[in-house]
């Protein structure tokens, strides 16, 4: 059902981050192409390199680098068949349902036509 299929991977700053990481093995063992957007708090629990090495595709950091031949944001959200944010802090959930775009991941979501699954990681207390 998910092979062949582009999906484009959010990652945020939160703890389960790490978990982000078997979630992409997985899709690509079932035939998925992944690539995988990581937000600044992302990267200080999980290393870009880390997403490269198992997606097998660079991984997006930076909604102004200067190295990406293509305005990342819209080449993104164009090719992805299905966008996941996983895991969702409230802060990016929140960024989100307010329509604010002030990173790679969230205008992304805003110019995307695909369907976004949003997969909430937070402390419930």
């Amino acid at each position: 059902m998910i092979e062949k299929k582009q999906i484009v991977l959010g990652v945020t700053g939160g703890i389960a981050a790490y978990k982000v990481v078997e979630l992409v093995r997985q899709l690509r063992k079932y035939g998925a192409k992944v690539d995988v957007v990581m937000t600044k708090n992302a990267q200080q629990f999980v290393t870009p390199l880390t997403f490269q090495t198992i997606s097998g595709h660079k991984v997006f950091t930076d909604l102004f680098s200067p190295f990406q031949p293509e305005i990342a944001h819209i080449a993104l959200a164009d090719k992805a068949d299905l966008l996941i944010i996983a895991p969702a802090t409230a802060h990016i959930i929140a960024k989100i349902a307010s329509g604010l775009a002030d990173d790679l991941l969230t205008t992304t979501v805003l110019a995307t036509k695909a369907p976004v699954l949003v997969a909430p990681a937070m402390n419930a207390k």
